[in-house]
């Protein structure tokens, strides 16, 4: 690691000691660890709002707005700038039921292309990848090499594993003495799904574990560089 400028080693320094900061979160809750992730929040706070206000509202809202060529255009971009101004009186208790529109308007939309996006994106996607595994034209084609049997028998499994995760979803039952009791298949499904979705989420645990080593030792690098180019200036 090599200093062009003293803004660099400053930049470094700060890094480094914000970073020990935020280690010393080992030793129990501390003022500086505290200081540390506040001024992380709102670092970043700040950056999406300047990000916001530089590239969404001056050029898609402000200048549209300040535009008065095009009546119809103008038109478009003064409601999604009253809308916004709408949605600002929810600062005031007096004038909150002036934000109702926009932000009915807001959870709207937010509805509808999150249901959209869910079907669309993982709902159909996930049912087509579940039905083309099964694919027996390949199995037929090459049955003994990398197509055949045994990637057969995994995608029968990867089929399985999917039908039973859903299965486990399913919360109807039939009223029995004593309370209610699913059908004894569903039940049987829902086993199978339960011990699919533990070990999906033991993998997705092992990864979050894995970013998070891979983060340690990268800041373990930085100061062993930053110890060593220290070093080397001394």
């Amino acid at each position: 690691m090599v200093f062009q400028t003293d803004a660099d080693l400053l930049g470094t320094l700060v890094g480094l000691v914000l970073t020990l900061f935020v280690f010393s979160y080992l030793l129990g809750d501390n003022a500086v660890f505290r200081f540390t992730i506040h001024l992380f929040v709102g670092v970043s706070a700040g950056l999406a709002a300047a990000v916001a206000l530089r590239n969404v509202v001056v050029p898609h809202l402000l200048l549209p707005v300040m535009d008065f060529s095009e009546p119809l255009e103008w038109l478009w971009s003064f409601l999604p700038f009253l809308l916004g101004l709408l949605l600002l009186a929810k600062l005031s208790p007096r004038l909150s039921r002036l934000g109702n529109v926009s932000t009915a308007f807001i959870v709207g939309v937010g509805a509808a292309a999150a249901v959209g996006g869910a079907v669309l994106g993982t709902l159909f996607p996930q049912v087509a990848a579940a039905t083309s595994l099964l694919d027996l034209n390949a199995y037929l084609a090459d049955p003994f090499l990398s197509t055949g049997f045994g990637a057969f028998f995994n995608r029968v499994i990867a089929v399985l594993g999917t039908v039973a995760a859903l299965v486990y979803f399913h919360f109807g039952a039939r009223p029995r003495p004593g309370g209610y009791e699913r059908n004894r298949l569903i039940e049987i499904g829902a086993q199978i799904g339960q011990v699919f979705i533990a070990v999906t989420f033991g993998v997705l645990f092992s990864g979050v574990f894995m970013a998070a080593l891979a983060a340690l030792v990268n800041r373990v690098h930085f100061f062993s560089q930053v110890i060593e180019t220290v070093g080397q200036g001394f």
